[in-house]
């Protein structure tokens, strides 16, 4: 087992003392590396930079040698059965992501700051956090002992942050037909209305379980931070999220970015940390783990994250139509001429996926990703006349790649996409995924079915225009309504 432990002599310097100690050493030399990516940001992030000082020491307290040899790795001369790496590392950002310490709080995700050993990743490993006695501590690890948390390996360590503070506020609920306990924490100034969030949030996770049939956890965790300036950034993980919204206050407006993030984070508890592209499994921390199904990963969870919503009943039409249009007029003004398709956009995450690029270079796999699949439930909607939908070719994926957990192609989706539809789809693939063919007439299309349709005004600015006060499909697709 490794063992991890972490103090703060002086948090007000945003100085985590982290000591990992290693037993059991067999070899003359081990390599300690530290993650270069995070779990749900597909681009290097150099945590290393953060990191202010390092030593090693053996059980009798005595230097070990060692030298760096990468940017974020070091070999270490053992020279006996026991070995201590001690160093300091700098949290000072708070974003979904991230990691930071103050006088009032701890927050800490490990794959920013926790190296694990070459060879020896899939070993277990404990956590000990000297922090004040008073504080609560929220993460989806269990605690063996108090403010010590244990991983099956480092992988699940990696997808389990920590948040604690003596001023969290916490409360739980749960769902019909799941033993899962789900728990959201608030930490910063927000005074939270719980009887709503408890109704609005129970009506969507249940709505998200009843289409996948189960949920691959017995407790799930919203660790959310409200700031007082403007945020608005989740982080998917296996069973915890940690949402990050401002400027806090009591607004409507924050209410239901709260409502849209955290419905879209829930869903990728299947799409992305089960139903995972075959190119990442497993991680590998050290290097980009490069992958074409982005469209899958980002693009159904936006789309799917504000559909659960309406048809569950928290958002109405309005509220749903004004996020639908909020989200395809990002694509439509910005990247709809752009050079890239869906799919290269989506191996180009790691280039400058996450900043702002070259105009006309390439797209977004969130925005574009979502109107490609709207563009396919709506197909598969209007073949089966409602019977069927994406829902369906999502509960297959996860059947039969998520619960086995062995990793998926875009070939594999497609497959499953025409199964559902009953029908060859190379050239929705080839015309959305794979090729760079502007999409607003394709799009328009589709949403005439259902008396929709997007233009841009004399400004230039898309709006999506209502063409039928009702509609029966439109009903249908958005849950009866």
């Amino acid at each position: 087992m490794i063992h991890y432990s972490i103090t703060a002599p002086q948090p007000k310097n945003h100085l985590f003392v982290v000591t990992m100690t290693i037993e059991d050493i067999q070899s003359a030399n081990i390599i300690l590396q530290l993650p270069a990516w995070r779990p749900g940001r597909y681009e290097l992030q150099n945590f290393a930079k953060n990191i202010v000082s390092f030593g090693v020491i053996n059980e009798q307290n005595q230097p070990l040698v060692f030298q760096k040899i990468s940017k974020d790795a070091w070999q270490i001369d053992t020279c006996g059965s026991v070995v201590k790496v001690t160093y300091q590392y700098y949290a000072n950002v708070i974003n979904a992501g991230s990691s930071f310490l103050d006088e009032h709080q701890w927050y800490i995700n490990f794959v920013n700051c926790l190296p694990y050993i070459v060879g020896r990743i899939n070993e277990k490993c404990t956590v000990e956090l000297a922090m004040p006695s008073h504080y609560k501590i929220t993460c989806g690890l269990p605690q063996i002992q108090p403010f010590v948390l244990q991983a099956n390996d480092f992988y699940e360590l990696a997808d389990s942050p920590m948040m604690a503070s003596g001023t969290l506020q916490h409360q739980t609920y749960s769902v019909k037909n799941t033993d899962c306990t789900f728990h959201f924490w608030f930490q910063g100034n927000y005074i939270p209305d719980n009887e709503r969030l408890i109704s609005d949030f129970s009506r969507f996770t249940q709505f998200q379980i009843e289409q996948f049939g189960d949920i691959p956890c017995e407790d799930y965790h919203f660790l959310i931070h409200i700031l007082p300036t403007p945020h608005y950034h989740g982080v998917e993980h296996r069973n915890s999220t940690v949402i990050v919204l401002g400027p806090d206050t009591q607004s409507q407006d924050l209410y239901f970015d709260l409502l849209g993030i955290c419905s879209h984070e829930l869903y990728h508890t299947w799409n992305i940390c089960k139903i995972r592209p075959k190119e990442l499994l497993p991680y590998r921390f050290y290097q980009e783990n490069y992958f074409y199904t982005g469209f899958v990963a980002e693009g159904v969870t936006t789309y799917m994250g504000d559909l659960t919503l309406v048809q569950s009943g928290v958002f109405s039409e309005d509220e749903y139509l004004k996020e639908l249009g909020t989200s395809l007029k990002k694509h439509l003004e910005k990247d709809d001429q752009a050079a890239l398709s869906l799919a290269e956009s989506s191996y180009d995450l790691w280039l400058d996926g996450y900043v702002a690029a070259v105009p006309n270079r390439r797209v977004s796999i969130y925005s574009k990703g979502a109107a490609v699949a709207l563009i396919l439930d709506l197909m598969i909607r209007k073949q089966s006349h409602h019977q069927r939908s994406l829902h369906d070719v999502m509960r297959l994926m996860w059947q039969r790649f998520g619960k086995p957990f062995i990793g998926y192609e875009t070939s594999d989706y497609q497959a499953i996409a025409e199964e559902i539809i009953d029908y060859n789809l190379q050239e929705y693939f080839d015309t959305f995924v794979w090729n760079n063919t502007p999409i607003e007439q394709l799009l328009n299309e589709q949403l005439a079915w259902v008396g929709l349709h997007i233009a841009p005004k004399q400004d230039g600015v898309y709006v999506l225009f209502v063409d039928e006060p009702t509609n029966d499909n439109r009903n249908k697709w958005l849950g009866n309504l």
